[in-house]
C-alpha cells in the first residue's frame, strides 16, 4: 500500500501546524518549508479544513491552524479521511464482483487483517504523539528555537 501524495502531505502539514501551534501559519510559508508545490498544498489545506482538523482564516494576517487539540486527532482517522481509496484490491470494495475468485479467495481475508492491522497501529498514534519531539520537528522545519 502507498499512501497518496495528498495524504502525506496532509500528515505533514498537521505535524508542522502542531509545532507551531502558537500562531496562524500561511501555505506559502508551509510550502516553502516543505519545498512543495504552493497549488497543491492549497488543496491539500482546503481538504483539512474540510474535515474539520485545520481552521482557515481568510484575509491578510489569515493562515491556518489546528482545529483540536493534538492529543484528539488519530492518525488512523486522518488517513481513512484523506485517503479516497484504503482498499488494497477490489474484491475489498465495490469491485468484488470483478473477481473470478470472489466467495472462495483466502487472500481477501489476509488482505482484510492486513488492513485492519494497519489502521489499528495508526489508531494507537496521534498527532501529540508524532510531535513529542517538539525541538527535532522544529529544526527541521528550520524554525528559531
Amino acid at each position: 500500500m502507498r499512501l497518496t501524495s495528498h495524504t502525506d502531505y496532509g500528515l505533514r502539514v498537521l505535524m508542522s501546524l502542531a509545532v507551531m501551534n502558537d500562531r496562524l501559519v500561511t501555505i506559502e510559508e508551509l510550502a516553502d518549508r516543505h519545498r512543495i508545490s504552493r497549488n497543491h498544498l492549497m488543496k491539500v489545506a482546503q481538504s483539512l479544513v474540510g474535515h474539520g482538523l485545520v481552521k482557515g482564516v481568510r484575509g491578510r494576517r489569515g493562515g491556518l491552524a489546528l482545529a483540536k487539540a493534538p492529543a484528539e486527532i488519530r492518525m488512523g482517522q486522518v488517513v481513512r479521511t484523506l485517503e479516497a481509496d484504503v482498499e488494497l484490491v477490489a474484491c475489498l470494495g465495490d469491485g468484488a464482483a470483478t473477481c473470478v475468485f470472489t466467495g472462495i479467495c483466502r487472500l481477501t481475508g489476509a488482505l482484510r487483517s492486513a488492513m485492519e492491522a494497519f489502521f489499528t497501529e495508526l489508531d494507537r498514534l496521534t498527532l501529540a504523539d508524532l510531535v513529542a519531539n517538539r525541538a527535532g520537528v522544529g529544526q527541521r522545519l528550520a524554525l528559531a528555537s
